[in-house]
């Protein structure tokens, strides 16, 4: 049996402007966005682990897994939000995923905002001009195709 094993995916939503919303609802929007977050997610770790990166990448700073995980739980504390997915293992595992999306760098077991640069401008470079087109293309492919079947 042959397992259909995509060669990369994309999830985008659209939602309202951000009016006053507070910056970690921005970055909650931004995840929920790009397909980080579910809607009505309550495990929502990912947002604080963005979050944290995003004000390291201000000073240029590369941060452990450790020190993401002590300032996620900072975050979490001063937005009076639960503990739940501190782990080790789940901080690592977030992390990952904003490797895969391309936002995040890893080097010597710390991790950053690719290049240090504004997200707005990874998305732009990475997702929109990199990934989407060559997604875009590749169901057209398939589309083809099938016209011709």
């Amino acid at each position: 049996m042959v397992k259909d094993i995509p060669l990369g995916e994309i999830t985008l939503r659209k939602y309202e402007k951000p009016y006053d919303s507070s910056k970690r609802e921005i970055v909650r929007k931004v995840c929920l966005s790009l397909g980080l977050l579910q809607p009505g997610d309550s495990r929502d770790i990912i947002v604080d682990i963005l979050l944290v990166l995003e004000d390291a990448r201000k000073n240029k700073e590369w941060l452990t897994s450790f020190s993401i995980k002590d300032l996620v739980e900072e975050t979490r504390k001063d937005n009076s939000l639960e503990n739940k997915g501190l782990a080790e293992s789940n901080i690592r595992r977030q992390l990952k995923r904003l490797r895969d999306s391309m936002l995040v760098d890893k080097q010597e077991n710390q991790y950053r905002i690719s290049e240090f640069a504004p997200i707005s401008e990874l998305f732009e470079n990475k997702i929109e001009r990199f990934l989407i087109p060559q997604t875009i293309e590749r169901v057209k492919e398939y589309l083809a195709k099938l016209e011709k079947t």
